[in-house]
């Protein structure tokens, strides 16, 4: 299946839900007769002919009987027609009279329920807003239906998204250095592992700096991609200096040639000054290497934190440097419309998107294809 696919199918929860709720809006003082405007004249065929019963004649004398003779096939000057005794309304998957439908038009009181659905799928109040004022335009008074609306939807959405979907940038430069940062448990250290294993399928060598010291279980999870990647691990004692492991990590990328080096980090934010200081600690002592390190910020976010992921996003731009996102776990929500709302807002290139823990589960971002996974469309 191609990510598209898998995205399309993994998104339910999101596209569900909105979807659900446009049919509700669009459904919403739906009146009988505007349902049936325009519809054409229904013609059921059928095979019974009614024949007016004719006028008594008087009886005839008595015959004498005919002689037995085969009787021929009657003629006749038509096959008899089958009648189709299907329901005509509703039919199956859609609703309204005779299969049609329904539509309604775009006032504002439907655009402000639009907002609504859209705040409510984590897009947020300005981004909400914003998409629907865009959907209005050229719009507005005309009857809808949901299809039109999911379309409409997706155009605007992707449209927001499109300026922010660029790829994680390859430069000429040995080791190009990519520090990840995140909060525990937004799938970090799984990121890493992915991206890892790909470079090394693109013909990429890399290195991982397992950076998250404090965190045997980050560790460990490493390894074990490492080993499945065929890609290096440097690791250090539990508790050890993350700075001093991310300068013996670039002296090994270093003398190995290495394309890449990536650095998990620690995601505590519960104490945020010991995680600035660590971070800069970390970036200081790798400029020592290489005064232009780290060359890529990424920050990873989980997707089923909702709203809470615009906060990240403010507390790692003071922390690092942050030049682009990936999101992960978006087959685990119904806040998908988070990602809409980082794009608006912040204007941070979005490298990728994960739907899985599969190692294909991580594709660049592509806004149309998540735009229409999304709505539905």
């Amino acid at each position: 299946m191609s990510f598209f696919g898998k995205l399309k199918s993994k998104l339910f929860k999101s596209s569900a839900k909105l979807e659900e709720g446009l049919d509700a809006i669009v459904q919403e003082d739906v009146v009988l007769e505007d349902i049936l405007e325009d519809e054409p004249s229904v013609v059921v065929a059928t095979d019974a002919v009614i024949i007016p019963e004719p006028e008594p004649e008087p009886e005839p004398e008595p015959e004498p009987e005919p002689v037995a003779v085969p009787e021929a096939a009657p003629k006749v000057a038509f096959e008899p027609l089958e009648i189709d005794t299907t329901p005509l309304n509703p039919l199956p998957g859609k609703s309204g009279v005779f299969g049609r439908t329904p539509r309604r038009v775009l006032d504002d009181d439907m655009l402000e329920q639009l907002e609504e659905l859209l705040i409510s799928s984590d897009m947020g109040v300005d981004t909400a807003v914003r998409i629907t004022a865009n959907l209005a335009e050229g719009r507005f008074g005309k009857k809808l239906s949901t299809a039109e609306i999911k379309t409409a939807l997706a155009e605007e959405i992707a449209r927001v998204m499109e300026p922010v979907a660029r790829p994680l940038p390859i430069y000429n430069k040995k080791p190009q250095v990519i520090l990840v940062v995140g909060v525990n448990g937004s799938g970090k250290t799984t990121t890493i592992g992915k991206l890892a294993s790909q470079f090394k399928q693109a013909g990429k060598s890399v290195v991982i700096a397992a950076g998250d010291t404090f965190r045997a279980a980050a560790v460990g999870q490493l390894k074990v991609w490492g080993e499945r990647a065929g890609v290096p691990v440097m690791t250090a004692p539990e508790g050890s200096d993350p700075a001093s492991l991310a300068f013996d990590a670039m002296t090994q990328a270093e003398a190995d040639g290495a394309d890449l080096l990536m650095i998990d980090t620690a995601g505590r934010l519960q104490n945020r000054i010991d995680l600035m200081e660590e971070l800069s600690k970390i970036i200081r002592v790798i400029r020592k290497k290489d005064p232009s390190a780290p060359h890529n910020t990424i920050l990873v976010l989980d997707a089923t934190t909702g709203q809470n992921a615009l906060n990240q996003v403010e507390v790692f731009q003071k922390l690092a440097d942050v030049t682009g996102l990936i999101m992960t776990k978006l087959d685990g929500t119904a806040k998908g419309g988070v990602l809409v709302s980082l794009a608006d807002k912040f204007a941070l290139p979005i490298h990728a998107i994960g739907v899985g823990e599969q190692i294909d589960d991580l594709d660049a971002f592509d806004p149309k294809d998540f735009a229409n996974a999304l709505t539905g469309a």
